[in-house]
Protein backbone atom coordinates (compact mmCIF):
# COMPACT_ATOMS: atom_id res chain seq x y z
CA UNK A 1 0.00 0.00 0.00
CA UNK A 2 2.90 2.36 0.64
CA UNK A 3 3.69 2.32 -3.10
CA UNK A 4 0.14 3.34 -4.08
CA UNK A 5 -1.29 6.83 -4.01
CA UNK A 6 -4.70 5.29 -3.45
CA UNK A 7 -5.01 1.57 -2.80
CA UNK A 8 -8.20 -0.16 -4.00
CA UNK A 9 -10.51 -1.44 -1.28
CA UNK A 10 -9.46 -5.08 -1.68
CA UNK A 11 -5.84 -4.09 -1.01
CA UNK A 12 -6.58 -1.56 1.70
CA UNK A 13 -8.74 -3.99 3.65
CA UNK A 14 -7.03 -7.22 2.56
CA UNK A 15 -6.39 -8.45 6.10
CA UNK A 16 -9.98 -7.85 7.12
CA UNK A 17 -11.34 -9.55 3.99
CA UNK A 18 -9.08 -12.55 4.57
CA UNK A 19 -10.35 -12.86 8.13
CA UNK A 20 -14.01 -12.51 7.15
CA UNK A 21 -13.54 -15.17 4.47
CA UNK A 22 -11.94 -17.54 7.00
CA UNK A 23 -14.92 -17.36 9.41
CA UNK A 24 -17.66 -17.17 6.78
CA UNK A 25 -19.95 -20.19 6.91
CA UNK A 26 -22.89 -18.69 5.02
CA UNK A 27 -24.02 -19.74 1.54
CA UNK A 28 -22.23 -17.91 -1.26
CA UNK A 29 -23.87 -17.23 -4.64
CA UNK A 30 -21.87 -18.26 -7.70
CA UNK A 31 -18.17 -17.46 -7.33
CA UNK A 32 -18.58 -14.94 -4.50
CA UNK A 33 -15.72 -14.77 -2.01
CA UNK A 34 -18.06 -13.77 0.85
CA UNK A 35 -21.66 -14.60 1.66
CA UNK A 36 -24.24 -11.79 1.35
CA UNK A 37 -24.34 -11.37 5.14
CA UNK A 38 -20.57 -10.98 5.31
CA UNK A 39 -20.60 -8.54 2.39
CA UNK A 40 -23.09 -6.38 4.29
CA UNK A 41 -21.01 -6.65 7.45
CA UNK A 42 -17.85 -5.61 5.57
CA UNK A 43 -19.56 -2.52 4.13
CA UNK A 44 -21.60 -1.40 7.14
CA UNK A 45 -19.38 -2.62 9.95
CA UNK A 46 -20.01 -5.00 12.81
CA UNK A 47 -22.18 -4.61 15.89
CA UNK A 48 -21.86 -6.17 19.32
CA UNK A 49 -24.73 -8.53 18.53
CA UNK A 50 -22.67 -10.06 15.69
CA UNK A 51 -20.45 -11.71 18.30
CA UNK A 52 -17.23 -11.42 16.31
CA UNK A 53 -13.76 -11.80 17.80
CA UNK A 54 -12.64 -8.51 16.28
CA UNK A 55 -14.53 -5.37 15.25
CA UNK A 56 -15.16 -4.52 11.60
CA UNK A 57 -15.20 -0.79 10.90
CA UNK A 58 -18.06 0.84 9.03
CA UNK A 59 -16.86 2.00 5.62
CA UNK A 60 -19.99 3.34 3.95
CA UNK A 61 -22.50 5.47 5.81
CA UNK A 62 -26.07 5.27 4.65
CA UNK A 63 -29.31 3.39 5.01
CA UNK A 64 -28.84 -0.36 5.53
CA UNK A 65 -31.66 -1.10 3.08
CA UNK A 66 -29.67 0.45 0.19
CA UNK A 67 -26.78 -1.94 0.81
CA UNK A 68 -29.03 -4.97 1.22
CA UNK A 69 -30.95 -4.23 -1.99
CA UNK A 70 -27.65 -3.77 -3.84
CA UNK A 71 -26.34 -7.12 -2.62
CA UNK A 72 -29.57 -8.94 -3.48
CA UNK A 73 -29.49 -7.44 -6.99
CA UNK A 74 -25.92 -8.63 -7.58
CA UNK A 75 -26.91 -12.12 -6.44
CA UNK A 76 -29.47 -12.18 -9.26
CA UNK A 77 -28.83 -11.90 -12.99
CA UNK A 78 -29.61 -8.18 -13.17
CA UNK A 79 -27.23 -5.24 -13.23
CA UNK A 80 -27.13 -2.73 -10.40
CA UNK A 81 -27.44 1.01 -11.07
CA UNK A 82 -26.54 3.35 -8.21
CA UNK A 83 -27.99 6.77 -8.94
CA UNK A 84 -27.81 9.99 -6.96
CA UNK A 85 -26.33 13.47 -6.66
CA UNK A 86 -22.55 13.99 -6.86
CA UNK A 87 -20.69 13.15 -3.68
CA UNK A 88 -23.23 10.73 -2.22
CA UNK A 89 -20.78 7.81 -2.12
CA UNK A 90 -22.04 5.84 -5.13
CA UNK A 91 -18.60 4.98 -6.46
CA UNK A 92 -17.27 4.14 -3.00
CA UNK A 93 -20.18 1.78 -2.36
CA UNK A 94 -19.64 0.15 -5.78
CA UNK A 95 -15.95 -0.33 -5.01
CA UNK A 96 -16.63 -1.85 -1.59
CA UNK A 97 -19.21 -4.26 -3.00
CA UNK A 98 -16.89 -5.39 -5.81
CA UNK A 99 -14.01 -5.81 -3.36
CA UNK A 100 -16.07 -7.91 -0.94
CA UNK A 101 -17.72 -10.07 -3.62
CA UNK A 102 -14.87 -10.54 -6.11
CA UNK A 103 -11.73 -9.27 -4.33
CA UNK A 104 -11.24 -7.08 -7.40
CA UNK A 105 -12.75 -3.61 -7.77
CA UNK A 106 -10.44 -2.41 -10.56
CA UNK A 107 -12.33 -3.74 -13.59
CA UNK A 108 -13.76 -0.29 -14.30
CA UNK A 109 -14.93 1.59 -17.38
CA UNK A 110 -15.06 5.36 -16.84
CA UNK A 111 -17.93 6.82 -18.80
CA UNK A 112 -17.23 10.03 -20.71
CA UNK A 113 -18.32 11.62 -23.97
CA UNK A 114 -15.29 9.91 -25.54
CA UNK A 115 -16.10 6.39 -24.36
CA UNK A 116 -16.60 4.01 -27.28
CA UNK A 117 -18.03 0.53 -27.74
CA UNK A 118 -14.46 -0.80 -27.72
CA UNK A 119 -14.11 0.29 -24.09
CA UNK A 120 -16.85 -2.11 -23.00
CA UNK A 121 -16.22 -4.96 -25.45
CA UNK A 122 -12.74 -5.37 -26.94
CA UNK A 123 -10.09 -3.80 -29.15
CA UNK A 124 -7.01 -5.03 -31.00
CA UNK A 125 -3.26 -4.79 -30.60
CA UNK A 126 -2.57 -3.13 -33.94
CA UNK A 127 1.09 -4.17 -34.21
CA UNK A 128 0.25 -7.83 -33.53
CA UNK A 129 -2.61 -7.75 -36.02
CA UNK A 130 -0.28 -6.40 -38.72
CA UNK A 131 2.34 -9.05 -37.93
CA UNK A 132 0.15 -12.12 -37.36
CA UNK A 133 -3.43 -11.18 -38.15
CA UNK A 134 -6.43 -11.12 -35.83
CA UNK A 135 -6.24 -13.86 -33.23
CA UNK A 136 -7.04 -14.38 -29.55
CA UNK A 137 -3.47 -13.26 -28.76
CA UNK A 138 -3.95 -9.89 -30.43
CA UNK A 139 -7.33 -9.31 -28.76
CA UNK A 140 -7.44 -6.72 -25.96
CA UNK A 141 -10.46 -7.45 -23.74
CA UNK A 142 -12.20 -4.57 -22.03
CA UNK A 143 -12.58 -4.54 -18.23
CA UNK A 144 -16.19 -5.66 -18.71
CA UNK A 145 -15.19 -8.59 -20.93
CA UNK A 146 -12.50 -9.56 -18.40
CA UNK A 147 -15.13 -9.54 -15.68
CA UNK A 148 -17.33 -11.79 -17.83
CA UNK A 149 -14.49 -14.27 -18.40
CA UNK A 150 -13.60 -14.41 -14.70
CA UNK A 151 -17.17 -14.43 -13.37
CA UNK A 152 -16.64 -11.33 -11.22
CA UNK A 153 -18.06 -7.83 -10.84
CA UNK A 154 -17.39 -5.19 -13.50
CA UNK A 155 -17.99 -1.51 -12.84
CA UNK A 156 -19.21 1.26 -15.14
CA UNK A 157 -18.84 4.80 -13.80
CA UNK A 158 -21.00 7.71 -14.98
CA UNK A 159 -23.15 5.69 -17.36
CA UNK A 160 -25.28 8.67 -18.43
CA UNK A 161 -22.17 10.54 -19.62
CA UNK A 162 -21.78 8.07 -22.49
CA UNK A 163 -23.58 8.18 -25.82
CA UNK A 164 -26.60 6.05 -26.70
CA UNK A 165 -24.48 3.77 -28.95
CA UNK A 166 -22.26 2.86 -26.02
CA UNK A 167 -25.22 2.36 -23.70
CA UNK A 168 -26.91 0.12 -26.28
CA UNK A 169 -23.84 -2.12 -26.36
CA UNK A 170 -24.52 -2.94 -22.72
CA UNK A 171 -28.00 -4.25 -23.46
CA UNK A 172 -26.83 -7.47 -25.11
CA UNK A 173 -24.19 -8.01 -22.42
CA UNK A 174 -26.73 -7.65 -19.62
CA UNK A 175 -29.44 -9.70 -21.34
CA UNK A 176 -27.58 -12.32 -23.40
CA UNK A 177 -24.49 -12.54 -21.15
CA UNK A 178 -22.06 -12.98 -24.01
CA UNK A 179 -19.96 -10.93 -26.46
CA UNK A 180 -19.49 -12.02 -30.08
CA UNK A 181 -16.15 -11.46 -31.82
CA UNK A 182 -16.99 -11.75 -35.53
CA UNK A 183 -13.39 -11.04 -36.58
CA UNK A 184 -12.41 -14.49 -35.25
CA UNK A 185 -13.69 -17.14 -37.67
CA UNK A 186 -13.33 -20.16 -35.38
CA UNK A 187 -16.73 -20.84 -33.79
CA UNK A 188 -15.06 -22.20 -30.66
CA UNK A 189 -13.35 -18.91 -29.82
CA UNK A 190 -15.44 -16.16 -31.41
CA UNK A 191 -17.87 -15.85 -28.51
CA UNK A 192 -17.04 -14.95 -24.91
CA UNK A 193 -19.66 -16.20 -22.46
CA UNK A 194 -20.10 -14.68 -19.02
CA UNK A 195 -19.18 -17.02 -16.19
CA UNK A 196 -21.41 -17.43 -13.11
CA UNK A 197 -20.88 -14.52 -10.73
CA UNK A 198 -20.57 -11.87 -13.44
CA UNK A 199 -22.56 -8.69 -12.97
CA UNK A 200 -22.20 -4.97 -13.54
CA UNK A 201 -22.42 -2.14 -11.02
CA UNK A 202 -23.05 1.13 -12.82
CA UNK A 203 -23.31 4.62 -11.37
CA UNK A 204 -25.18 7.62 -12.71
CA UNK A 205 -25.28 11.24 -11.63
CA UNK A 206 -28.85 12.43 -11.17
CA UNK A 207 -27.71 15.94 -12.15
CA UNK A 208 -26.83 14.60 -15.61
CA UNK A 209 -30.47 13.97 -16.42
CA UNK A 210 -31.03 14.99 -20.03
CA UNK A 211 -27.38 14.58 -21.06
CA UNK A 212 -27.69 11.00 -22.33
CA UNK A 213 -30.82 9.50 -20.82
CA UNK A 214 -30.97 5.72 -20.55
CA UNK A 215 -33.27 3.91 -22.96
CA UNK A 216 -36.20 1.97 -21.53
CA UNK A 217 -34.56 -1.23 -22.80
CA UNK A 218 -31.40 -0.57 -20.79
CA UNK A 219 -33.34 0.55 -17.72
CA UNK A 220 -35.10 -2.82 -17.67
CA UNK A 221 -31.73 -4.58 -17.36
CA UNK A 222 -30.87 -2.70 -14.16
CA UNK A 223 -32.23 -2.59 -10.67
CA UNK A 224 -32.12 1.04 -9.51
CA UNK A 225 -30.90 2.02 -6.05
CA UNK A 226 -31.19 5.74 -5.40
CA UNK A 227 -28.61 7.10 -2.97
CA UNK A 228 -29.88 10.32 -1.34
CA UNK A 229 -27.75 13.21 -0.11
CA UNK A 230 -26.86 12.73 3.55
CA UNK A 231 -28.66 15.45 5.50
CA UNK A 232 -28.54 13.92 8.98
CA UNK A 233 -25.82 15.84 10.82
CA UNK A 234 -24.78 12.87 12.94
CA UNK A 235 -24.31 10.60 9.93
CA UNK A 236 -22.57 13.33 7.98
CA UNK A 237 -20.20 14.01 10.87
CA UNK A 238 -19.32 10.29 11.00
CA UNK A 239 -18.51 10.28 7.29
CA UNK A 240 -16.34 13.39 7.52
CA UNK A 241 -14.49 12.03 10.58
CA UNK A 242 -13.92 8.67 8.89
CA UNK A 243 -12.49 10.24 5.74
CA UNK A 244 -10.46 12.76 7.73
CA UNK A 245 -8.79 9.99 9.73
CA UNK A 246 -7.83 8.28 6.47
CA UNK A 247 -6.48 11.56 5.10
CA UNK A 248 -4.35 12.24 8.18
CA UNK A 249 -3.01 8.69 8.14
CA UNK A 250 -2.12 8.89 4.44
CA UNK A 251 -0.24 12.17 4.88
CA UNK A 252 1.23 11.06 8.22
CA UNK A 253 -0.18 14.16 9.91
CA UNK A 254 -0.84 14.21 13.63
CA UNK A 255 -3.72 16.61 14.10
CA UNK A 256 -6.95 16.61 16.06
CA UNK A 257 -9.82 18.36 14.28
CA UNK A 258 -11.56 20.50 16.93
CA UNK A 259 -15.20 19.37 17.28
CA UNK A 260 -16.34 23.01 17.24
CA UNK A 261 -14.80 23.52 13.79
CA UNK A 262 -16.39 20.34 12.47
CA UNK A 263 -19.74 21.62 13.76
CA UNK A 264 -19.19 24.95 11.99
CA UNK A 265 -18.38 23.15 8.73
CA UNK A 266 -21.48 20.95 8.97
CA UNK A 267 -23.71 23.90 9.92
CA UNK A 268 -22.39 26.03 7.05
CA UNK A 269 -23.18 23.36 4.47
CA UNK A 270 -26.61 22.81 6.03
CA UNK A 271 -27.34 26.56 5.82
CA UNK A 272 -26.19 26.79 2.22
CA UNK A 273 -28.29 23.76 1.25
CA UNK A 274 -31.35 25.38 2.83
CA UNK A 275 -30.68 28.56 0.89
CA UNK A 276 -30.27 26.60 -2.35
CA UNK A 277 -33.55 24.75 -1.75
CA UNK A 278 -35.43 28.05 -1.43
CA UNK A 279 -33.75 29.71 -4.42
CA UNK A 280 -35.99 30.55 -7.36
CA UNK A 281 -33.32 30.42 -10.09
CA UNK A 282 -29.97 28.79 -10.80
CA UNK A 283 -28.21 32.14 -10.40
CA UNK A 284 -29.29 32.11 -6.75
CA UNK A 285 -27.78 28.66 -6.15
CA UNK A 286 -24.13 27.75 -5.74
CA UNK A 287 -22.81 25.70 -8.63
CA UNK A 288 -21.50 23.22 -6.04
CA UNK A 289 -23.79 20.34 -5.11
CA UNK A 290 -22.83 20.93 -1.44
CA UNK A 291 -22.26 17.21 -1.00
CA UNK A 292 -20.55 15.43 1.86
CA UNK A 293 -17.62 14.74 -0.46
CA UNK A 294 -17.16 18.48 -0.94
CA UNK A 295 -17.18 19.00 2.82
CA UNK A 296 -14.36 16.49 3.07
CA UNK A 297 -12.51 18.35 0.31
CA UNK A 298 -12.86 21.65 2.17
CA UNK A 299 -11.57 20.09 5.38
CA UNK A 300 -8.68 18.40 3.57
CA UNK A 301 -7.68 21.68 1.96
CA UNK A 302 -7.75 23.47 5.33
CA UNK A 303 -5.76 20.74 7.09
CA UNK A 304 -3.04 20.66 4.44
CA UNK A 305 -2.83 24.46 4.35
CA UNK A 306 -2.43 24.51 8.13
CA UNK A 307 0.22 21.80 7.92
CA UNK A 308 2.34 23.39 5.20
CA UNK A 309 1.78 27.13 5.65
CA UNK A 310 0.44 27.50 9.19
CA UNK A 311 1.35 26.44 12.70
CA UNK A 312 0.05 22.90 12.14
CA UNK A 313 -3.15 23.54 14.08
CA UNK A 314 -6.48 23.90 12.29
CA UNK A 315 -8.02 27.34 12.77
CA UNK A 316 -11.44 28.76 11.96
CA UNK A 317 -10.16 31.43 9.58
CA UNK A 318 -8.25 28.82 7.56
CA UNK A 319 -11.36 26.65 7.35
CA UNK A 320 -13.39 29.64 6.15
CA UNK A 321 -10.87 30.51 3.43
CA UNK A 322 -10.87 26.89 2.24
CA UNK A 323 -14.67 26.82 2.12
CA UNK A 324 -14.89 30.03 0.11
CA UNK A 325 -12.09 28.97 -2.21
CA UNK A 326 -13.72 25.58 -2.86
CA UNK A 327 -17.29 26.78 -3.39
CA UNK A 328 -16.75 30.06 -5.27
CA UNK A 329 -16.61 28.62 -8.78
CA UNK A 330 -18.57 31.25 -10.68
CA UNK A 331 -17.87 34.95 -10.57
CA UNK A 332 -19.81 36.98 -9.65
CA UNK A 333 -22.75 34.62 -8.93
CA UNK A 334 -21.20 32.29 -6.35
CA UNK A 335 -19.28 35.09 -4.67
CA UNK A 336 -22.49 37.08 -4.28
CA UNK A 337 -24.25 34.09 -2.69
CA UNK A 338 -21.38 33.47 -0.28
CA UNK A 339 -21.11 37.17 0.57
CA UNK A 340 -24.83 37.23 1.38
CA UNK A 341 -24.44 34.16 3.57
CA UNK A 342 -21.47 35.58 5.43
CA UNK A 343 -23.18 38.90 6.12
CA UNK A 344 -26.62 37.51 6.84
CA UNK A 345 -25.87 34.30 8.75
CA UNK A 346 -22.23 33.95 9.78
CA UNK A 347 -22.06 37.51 11.14
CA UNK A 348 -25.21 36.89 13.17
CA UNK A 349 -23.84 33.65 14.62
CA UNK A 350 -20.51 35.25 15.47
CA UNK A 351 -22.34 37.84 17.58
CA UNK A 352 -24.62 35.30 19.26
CA UNK A 353 -22.19 32.41 19.81
CA UNK A 354 -18.78 34.12 19.48
CA UNK A 355 -15.91 31.61 19.86
CA UNK A 356 -14.73 30.01 16.61
CA UNK A 357 -17.50 31.69 14.63
CA UNK A 358 -15.63 35.01 14.97
CA UNK A 359 -12.52 33.61 13.29
CA UNK A 360 -14.70 31.92 10.67
CA UNK A 361 -16.36 35.28 9.96
CA UNK A 362 -13.11 37.18 9.49
CA UNK A 363 -11.47 34.44 7.39
CA UNK A 364 -14.46 34.20 5.06
CA UNK A 365 -14.73 37.95 4.63
CA UNK A 366 -11.05 38.17 3.75
CA UNK A 367 -11.33 35.34 1.20
CA UNK A 368 -14.42 36.84 -0.47
CA UNK A 369 -12.76 40.28 -0.66
CA UNK A 370 -9.65 38.75 -2.24
CA UNK A 371 -11.68 36.93 -4.91
CA UNK A 372 -14.04 39.82 -5.68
Amino acid sequence: MTDMLRAPAEVKYADELDWLESIDTGPKPFSWRLSPRMVRLFVLGSERADGLDRPVAQKWFGDRSFVERSIVTLASDRGLLLIGDPGTGKSWLAELLAAAISRNSTLVVQGTAGTTEDHIKYSWNVSMVIAKGQSPDSLIPSPIMTAMQRGVIGRFEELTRTTSDVQDALISILSEKYVSIPELKDDSINTVFAQPGFSIIATANSRDRGVNDLSSALKRRFNFVRIPVVTNKKSEAEIVRFRTVELLRRHEIELDVPPTLLDILLQSFADLRTAAASATSDDEKLESSLSTAEQIGVLEDAILHSQFFGDRSLRADTLARSLVGSLARRSPEDLAILNKYWHGTVEKRSKQEAGEWEGFLSGGREAIATLS
